[in-house]
This record gives structure tokens, C-alpha cells and sequence, in this order.
């Protein structure tokens, strides 16, 4: 009879402590939704270097595709978004931390973030691009750059990319800087964003790079949050799919790129 009862009280609090687990991952998922909407600010990490999703205007203005668009979910949740603006290698760290509440910066949507982490649904679709000098035909396609110096964030997927490829990786903090090292010829390539790297190719004409392929396989980026964040993303989702609805997307895209990009 001991032996049974004792079963039973086991049974008992194994079945409370997850009730109360669950109950806990609830209320951190409200909680941050809620002290966003109690202090009126939306915390954003992003990257501040990364024309033309986040980048500082001639004025040294914060902008961009993905400023826009968070600013534009922000005004919506009617809270004020606040950008915190840090390095790519040190984004996640500072979810982590609670810098931010969200990471808009080109957040590609990986099996192994999705582990960690939460994401939005898709608002961005783009295909990887492989760039060189302008002056050079070598590397003209990824499977050609075995062995060579690749200028890539050490974290992003691009620089992944690279490594699988048997690139020698040498660690920047953004495009702007590998863009530096392959035009002084200090690399040899560089692996990033077709949009991005179009973007820049339009608004700089003394560009000494070029695009030599193109990946086939479009890739997605979403919105980023702490793991169990599940009322904020509902929020934020929302908010995505009526901005997609009412035409707001396509404006703050066709501003930055001359087409729609959403992700599928």
C-alpha cells in the first residue's frame, strides 16, 4: 500500500511540475508582449552596416528595408520602435541577454536557429550571390572557390556557404568591410544577399566588384525572438500579413529594391 501511494505522489508532482513549466512558458510569452505594450518601446537589435536592410543615410539616419519594416510594425502595435544597434556575431548574444525583443537584420530562417530560437514568418525571399572583382573571371561559380579567401561575417549563412565550399573564411563585421578587402584585393570573394549586393552595385556606379553566380535555391528571412515568444510573434505576424494585404509591403519593397521580395 506504501509502495503504490508513493507511486502515486510521484506520478502526482511529475504531472504538477509540468503543468507549472508550461504555465511558466505561457506567462514569459505574454510578458514580453505586454511590457513592450506597458512601456511603449519595441526593442529591435540590429546591425546598423548592412545596406540596404539596415544602414545609416547620408545624415547618419538609421534606415532601411528591415528598419521600415519593424518601424512599421511598431506603429502598428502603437509603441515606439527603438533600434539597438550592434554588431552581426554579438546579435544573438544580446537577445539572449534581453538587449532587444526582436532582431530584424536579414535573419535567415535556419533548422538550427529554429531550435534556439523563434521566428516571424517569412517577409523576405533572396537568393545567395557569389561576388568578385570586377576585374577578375575567377572565381565564376561557388564550386570554384575551394581553397580561396572568402570575406564573411563568421556567423551568417553566407559564410556557412562558403566554408562548405572550402573557402578560407576571413571574419568581417558586414558587407561594407568584405566589399574593402576584395577591392584592395586582400580576398578573393565574397558570398552575400542578391539583393543586397544589387543595391549596392545601383547606388555605387564606381563599384570595383561584380556578381559571377548565382545560387538557385531562394532563401528566407524572418524576424527573430527568444524561444517561447509565441504571443509576440502572433502579434507581429498580424501585423505582417495586413501590411501585405493593404499594399505597405510592397511600397517599403518596391522603395529598395524595385520589386516585391516577400518570402512565400
Amino acid at each position: 500500500m506504501k509502495k503504490l501511494l508513493s507511486i502515486l505522489l510521484v506520478a502526482m508532482l511529475a504531472f504538477a511540475a509540468g503543468c507549472a513549466k508550461e504555465e511558466k512558458k505561457e506567462t514569459a510569452a505574454v510578458d514580453t508582449l505586454s511590457k513592450i505594450q506597458k512601456d511603449g518601446e519595441f526593442l529591435i537589435g540590429t546591425e546598423g552596416t548592412y545596406p540596404p536592410f539596415t544602414f545609416h543615410d547620408d545624415k547618419g539616419k538609421l534606415t532601411g528595408f528591415d528598419v521600415e519594416i519593424a518601424e512599421e510594425i511598431a506603429k502598428r502595435m502603437k509603441v515606439k520602435a527603438v533600434f539597438k544597434e550592434t554588431q552581426w556575431d554579438a546579435m544573438f548574444a544580446g537577445l539572449d541577454a534581453k538587449r532587444f525583443d526582436m532582431v530584424a537584420n536579414q535573419v535567415g530562417i535556419r533548422e538550427d536557429r529554429q531550435k534556439k530560437y523563434d521566428f516571424s514568418k517569412p517577409y523576405i525571399s533572396s537568393s545567395a550571390v557569389l561576388v568578385i572583382p570586377a576585374d577578375k573571371d575567377k572565381p565564376a561559380t561557388f564550386e570554384e572557390i575551394k581553397g580561396l579567401k572568402a570575406a564573411q561575417s563568421l556567423t551568417s549563412n553566407y559564410g556557412e556557404m562558403a566554408k562548405k565550399n572550402g573557402a578560407e573564411i576571413v571574419g568581417v563585421e558586414g558587407f561594407n568591410q568584405a566589399v574593402e578587402l576584395l577591392s584592395s584585393g586582400r580576398v578573393d570573394l565574397t558570398i552575400n544577399d542578391r539583393l543586397s549586393v544589387l543595391n549596392y552595385l545601383q547606388t555605387k556606379k564606381d563599384a570595383k566588384i561584380k556578381i559571377a553566380d548565382t545560387e538557385d535555391n531562394a532563401a528566407e528571412s524572418g524576424l527573430l525572438f527568444r524561444k517561447d515568444s509565441d504571443t509576440l510573434v502572433k502579434e507581429v505576424n498580424k501585423h505582417l500579413d495586413d501590411m501585405m494585404k493593404d499594399g505597405t509591403y510592397e511600397k517599403i519593397s518596391t522603395k529598395w529594391f524595385g520589386e516585391d521580395v516577400r518570402g512565400k
